[in-house]
């Protein structure tokens, strides 16, 4: 039988014809050439970090090898557009972030559609942030500064990496749940942000657990409360937002694998199993546990479900695609104005 395959494949050939691979078939010898991992940030980001301690790893699973690539800017965009437009054979690949799902809501239009010109791998895994204030802050509690905030709404400030930036959701959420209201300063990336905030020009801020944890720890900033449902093993003494009054809060920003729309299911799948079989190896994990990040490993659907469900419940925080964009350029005027007036 498998000579008269052959054979017959040898005949189309000859003449002229294409031999078509039916999406959805076995993946054969995929992958037979290195894979391009597009990284939708800058090197040394937290994207970034998690793509060089998987890469080797996965490229040692795949028995190939997996060339980073970093595309910056524009919350993701330019390097997503790049995914996207790729043949899907499963030798292009992505990471991408929570911002993949703030997107829509953020900017008026983008050059692909969110969930229709992708493929979800899987979801590698999780970083928690934490409401900071600076060590000169008179808040010692996150009950300190919700009531501070509804006596005086709009007088605390709120920094966050950029409009529509995940740190910024995070605030927006905060807002939303705990009935408040804070003047938002928007950062172009987040060093600058703790730098303002330890100096104490930023009054309060979300921060990611790989950049908040040693300097709470250093005793440079406090930490109010985590955004998990559960308190973090590495800052245990630090309650929840949930706990500590702001009820159903929860947001835990995440870093996924992706491919473009029409990857075949067998190699989603292998690719998905290789995955899970990498960020389960204990010096993985150990390089995750330094920067803060949890593992998950979640299913292609699974993945789906979550980036539908953070569109939609971020769609419903930042109101019409643009709004985040419009009003950063509002609250960045208003710090000017502010700063001026000193």
């Amino acid at each position: 039988m498998k000579s008269n395959f052959r054979l017959l494949a040898t005949c189309l050939l000859t003449l002229g014809c294409a031999v078509i691979v039916v999406p959805g078939m076995a993946a054969g010898s995929y992958p037979d050439h290195p894979i391009r991992l597009i990284v939708t940030s800058a090197p040394g980001s937290g994207l970034d970090l998690v793509a060089r301690a998987i890469g080797p790893d996965l490229g040692a699973a795949l028995k190939q090898s997996i060339v980073v690539e970093n595309k910056a800017g524009a919350a993701g965009i330019p390097g997503t557009r790049d995914i996207v437009a790729s043949k899907a054979d499963g030798y292009t690949l992505g990471l991408v972030s929570s911002n993949h799902a703030i997107n829509p809501s953020a900017h008026v239009s983008l050059p692909y559609d969110t969930i229709k010109d992708i493929t979800p791998v899987t979801i590698i895994g999780t970083v928690p942030v934490v409401l900071t204030v600076p060590k000169s802050s008179p808040f010692r509690t996150l009950r300190d500064l919700l009531a501070a905030a509804k006596a005086k709404p709009g007088a605390i400030n709120f920094g966050s990496s950029g409009p529509g930036s995940a740190l910024d959701i995070a605030g927006l959420m905060l807002e939303k749940k705990a009935h408040i209201k804070l003047m938002h300063i928007p950062y172009r990336g987040g060093n600058a942000l703790t730098t303002d905030l330890m100096s104490g020009q930023v009054q309060t801020a979300f921060l990611a657990i790989s950049t908040a944890e040693a300097q709470i720890k250093a005793g440079t900033i406090r930490a109010l409360a985590v955004s998990t449902l559960e308190r973090l093993p590495s800052l245990p003494n630090v309650p929840t937002l949930n706990e500590s009054g702001v009820a159903g809060y929860h947001y835990v920003p995440w870093i996924g694998l992706i491919g473009p729309a029409g990857l075949p299911a067998s190699i989603t799948k292998l690719l998905q199993a290789k995955v899970h079989q990498v960020i389960g190896l204990k010096k993985v994990k150990a390089q995750f546990a330094v920067q803060g990040f949890n593992p998950s490993g979640t299913s292609p659907q699974e993945f789906l479900t979550t980036l539908k469900s953070e569109m939609a419940s971020t769609q419903e925080l930042m109101g019409n695609p643009g709004l985040a964009r419009n009003d950063g350029q509002a609250r960045t005027d208003a710090r000017a104005n502010k700063q001026a007036a000193r």
